[in-house]
């Protein structure tokens, strides 16, 4: 390319972002327009401006492009809250095990009753029952991270005698975190902050009367 003196060179990593940023944006707003199946590469690139080989530079499938876009909100949110709120998910440890586990599900249940969530968040659950590749990227990139901070916390719990020695935290967060999922996936009840505490209350102390 020739540039006429005195004048730079265009910036094509700037160039690049902008395109980048639409094409986030437009997959994410199909999903919530048209829904999953309705959206396709050819529609994201006609809402976002930019050439199919654009998108299928940078990405493989629609499912790709979701997650990225999806990952990419989340991080847009986090930013939006502020410092004080810069990692939502990250759990406290203020010493009451109960208590701490009750505010990041309270926050999830904000996330998933958020419109910019929900419909992305449901079509990529869903995508990845039938796509293997799709599942493992959904489970690694944004599943496993929060399944971490709930292991910490846990055997964080188990150093002050909080909960049983012996306890598998793998398998104990799923007390917390699995009827969540399943109610929010399956419209089975509503997604409140009194389901959320009992789930904590109910895991924590058991059926049995005190």
């Amino acid at each position: 390319m020739v540039t006429q003196p005195g004048k730079p060179a265009p910036d094509t990593s700037r160039r690049s972002e902008r395109s980048r940023r639409a094409i986030y944006d437009a997959a994410l707003a199909l999903v919530v327009e048209v829904g999953y199946p309705r959206t396709t590469i050819e529609g994201i690139a006609a809402r976002a401006g930019v050439g199919k080989q654009t998108i299928y530079r940078w990405w493989g499938s629609k499912a790709d492009v979701l997650l990225e876009a999806f990952l990419d909100l989340g991080e847009q949110a986090a930013r939006e809250a502020g410092p004080a709120e810069h990692e939502p998910y990250v759990i406290p440890d203020t010493g009451d095990l109960a208590a701490d586990v009750k505010a990041v599900l309270r926050a999830t249940v904000d996330q998933l009753k958020d419109p910019r969530f929900e419909a992305p968040s449901r079509a990529l659950a869903a995508e990845g029952v039938v796509n293997e590749q799709v599942g493992r990227e959904f489970t690694a990139r944004l599943l496993e991270p929060s399944i971490q901070l709930y292991v910490d916390r846990l055997r964080s719990a188990q150093r002050a005698g909080q909960v049983r020695a012996d306890l598998d935290p793998r398998i104990a967060l799923e007390f917390f975190i699995s009827p969540l999922a399943q109610r929010w996936l399956q419209y089975t009840g509503p997604i409140t902050y009194e389901y959320t505490d009992a789930l904590v209350d109910y895991a924590l102390h058991g059926l049995a009367p005190r």
